[in-house]
């Protein structure tokens, strides 16, 4: 039996290569190795990388040892490289693409650009599944549209090096919201390594908090509307949110998750010792 609760299983996918903790490679492809077997492993996904990284990656992790990785591959030279990278995953015995992160390119039609995205998935995707990054700029509720009929996941961009980058809580009610309401399943990138929403104190910078994320889902799930979703989102008191998520059922955690699959952070430890520190993870 895993350790992990059903609402955190497999939920931090490992992107400690990516910034601001900018791991070298092979000092986080060690790292993951070491959480993948450690007592809170059911706690993270897959191991993040590029397209550019892919071969350098299943070269470190077969010299390492301890079977292939589970990789999920962030294409970061548009629709044209997601082929190369599922076909590379095909035949590697030393990593496994359970996913490929595509970013729209900012194009004026960005529902043109999704299409060609999920054109390109459909020719090469097995078992593989694919998350589109649509933003919040323009139409991207036409983009999602693209993304919900071919049946893929999208990727919600909450946070980054700069201030811009973080979407305010209304914004992200509404993709939630979105995304639910054509059954699309999505991931979340940066800025959410902490548990509950607050400002950090380096930057200045207003982070969401992934406990915040899944609960404002659990709430859509149910009928809440955006503003009370917002409020979720904007909640900075740790104790009545972990409490809110310990009277989750295991069914609800189950269906919670099945619409906020995971989210990237740089950090492992971060997310853990957050859930620990609100008693939602038994402390080792």
């Amino acid at each position: 039996m895993s350790t992990i609760p059903a609402l955190f299983r497999h939920l931090v996918d490992d992107a400690a290569m990516f910034p601001p903790g900018d791991l070298p490679l092979v000092e986080a492809v060690a790292a993951h190795r070491a959480h993948r077997k450690s007592d809170h492993a059911d706690l993270v996904g897959p191991f993040v990388c590029t397209d550019d990284d892919l071969m350098k990656v299943a070269a470190e992790g077969a010299r390492t040892g301890g079977g292939p990785l589970e990789v999920s591959v962030v294409i970061i030279g548009g629709a044209g490289g997601i082929e190369p990278a599922v076909r590379y995953g095909d035949r590697s015995a030393d990593v496994v693409v359970k996913s490929v992160e595509v970013r729209l390119r900012d194009e004026d039609d960005l529902s043109r650009n999704a299409l060609r995205v999920v054109r390109v998935c459909d020719d090469c995707l097995d078992e593989e599944n694919a998350f589109v990054e649509i933003g919040l700029d323009g139409a991207w509720e036409r983009a999602l549209d693209v993304v919900a009929d071919a049946g893929y996941a999208a990727k919600l961009r909450t946070g980054g090096l700069d201030a811009s980058l973080f979407p305010n809580a209304d914004q992200v009610a509404a993709f939630i919201t979105a995304c639910l309401d054509r059954e699309v399943a999505f991931k979340c990138t940066a800025g959410l390594h902490n548990a509950v929403r607050h400002t950090a104190a380096d930057t200045g910078f207003e982070h969401h908090g992934f406990l915040n994320v899944l609960l404002a889902t659990r709430a859509s799930l149910d009928g809440a509307a955006q503003d009370e979703m917002a409020a979720l989102l904007e909640n900075r008191d740790g104790e009545p949110l972990a409490a809110q998520a310990r009277t989750l059922s295991e069914a609800q955690a189950v269906g919670t998750r099945k619409w906020f699959t995971s989210f990237g952070s740089c950090s492992i430890d971060e997310p853990r010792h957050d859930l620990t520190e609100l008693g939602l993870l038994e402390s080792k």
